[in-house]
């Protein structure tokens, strides 16, 4: 796995409101002008095939998604700096006029508002947070988790996002697959995250992760579904941070107490 510093830009941001989300945070957040780029390969990977079992997907609550989103959330579930580094990311990135699919989508896509996009889908839990998303040209209430197929026809978007809720996938493997069919011959998919989470509705090795594992879970999506399907597999901290240690000691304990903003992390892979 190589690791490579990217120039990113200063930015100056402000702590949000915490929103019942329980922290996994395992460092400090300072201000950075500096984004930290981890490359996947295949080597990086000790399996050869999918080596995600059940048990790696239960949760503590598998009871019906539906009723656990049934009301609307029209909350951010990560704080301004976060969403400030994350709409930075996209202004950078997402070529202007592309089509754009935003699954696990809610009341806000935090797209930048003055860059121009062509279509822009979002797929969602809870159908008054899709309609009440200005970003968005269309969308489609659906549940992944029961039905991990994405209603779209082959080779119909530029870029895939999802934010803040790759934790929550039961049936990742079925659905990053559909990804890849949906997406265009160099079409992009960026899942992006933070150390925040509904508990009981994320799975159970995304828990038992730190940070930089639960990188590595995301990029292995990527590496087996569909296998050979993605090249280009990275993971960027676009924090707005510097200097969080790696790991889980006393240092993090104390430093996510104090630490004024929310890491941010996307891991993007470019359909082959």
């Amino acid at each position: 796995m190589q690791i490579v510093l990217a120039s990113y830009g200063v930015f100056a941001f402000l702590a949000g409101q915490r929103r019942g989300f329980c922290r996994f945070r395992c460092g400090t957040s300072h201000g950075i002008a500096m984004a930290s780029i981890k490359r996947f390969e295949a080597s990086s990977f000790d399996a050869p095939e999918w080596p995600f079992t059940a048990s790696d997907m239960s949760r503590l609550d598998e009871s019906m998604d539906f009723n656990f989103y049934s009301t609307p959330r029209f909350v951010t579930h990560i704080d301004d700096g976060a969403i400030a580094a994350l709409t930075q990311y996209y202004r950078e990135t997402l070529p202007p006029g592309s089509d754009l699919l935003d699954i696990c989508s809610s009341w806000v896509s935090h797209l930048p508002e003055e860059v121009s996009f062509g279509r822009v889908v979002g797929l969602g839990m809870n159908a008054r947070e899709l309609e009440a998303n200005t970003a968005l040209t269309e969308w489609v209430a659906a549940d992944l988790n029961v039905k991990p197929n994405l209603p779209f026809e082959s080779e119909s978007f530029d870029v895939v996002l999802n934010v803040v809720s790759v934790d929550y996938l039961n049936k990742p493997r079925e659905v990053f697959e559909e990804m890849h069919r949906v997406l265009r011959p160099g079409g992009q998919a960026m899942m992006s995250f933070s150390n925040r989470c509904f508990p009981t509705k994320a799975i159970k090795m995304w828990l038992n992760a730190d940070d930089s594992g639960r990188q590595k879970i995301v990029a292995s999506y990527f590496n087996y579904a569909p296998q050979g399907g993605w090249r280009d597999i990275a993971a960027v901290d676009i924090s707005p941070s510097a200097d969080r240690p790696v790991g889980f000691d006393l240092r993090s304990i104390f430093s996510s107490i104090l630490s004024p903003g929310d890491p941010m992390f996307v891991v993007r892979a470019v359909k082959v």
